[in-house]
């Protein structure tokens, strides 16, 4: 086979896979579009591992932070050239581990946040949809 031959067929399935649609759930006779469901008890669930991740890595991250700092101080006081390398692996260590606990904190605060915004969003359209409910009936 050759490479134009093998090259068209390849860009003929890849035109077919991205013909389908992505990200959504295929319609179903009669339907309109899939609801979006969110599980508030699912959203808890998540933003609580995220605070327990947090503050586990928080007290768990830091073990080695002391003596890999001291090891660098003893190399470098030591005329070791190590010392200096040891110092940047700790530096970054400390770097990333906030990165990573700032994450896990905008996780779990932005999941709360989403968690309280949808239970407003709930009542708003239950106050929002009571008059129209009253219309109905009197329509009957």
């Amino acid at each position: 086979m050759t490479f134009e031959k093998e090259w068209a067929e390849l860009r003929s399935a890849a035109a077919q896979r991205s013909a389908m649609q992505i990200n959504s759930a295929p319609a179903e006779a009669g339907s309109g579009a899939p609801d979006l469901v969110v599980n508030r008890d699912d959203l808890g669930a998540i933003g609580n591992d995220a605070y327990e991740l947090r503050t586990r890595l928080s007290k768990d991250g830091d073990h080695a932070r002391p003596a890999t700092f001291d090891a660098a101080i003893a190399l470098t006081n030591g005329n070791f050239a190590s010392g200096s390398a040891v110092l940047k692996v700790h530096d970054l260590w400390q770097k990333h581990l906030k990165t990573l606990l700032d994450s896990c904190a905008h996780i779990s605060n932005h999941l709360d946040y989403t968690k309280a915004q949808h239970a407003k969003d709930d009542v708003k359209i239950g106050g929002d949809l009571a008059p129209i409910s009253k219309l109905s009936e009197y329509m009957k």
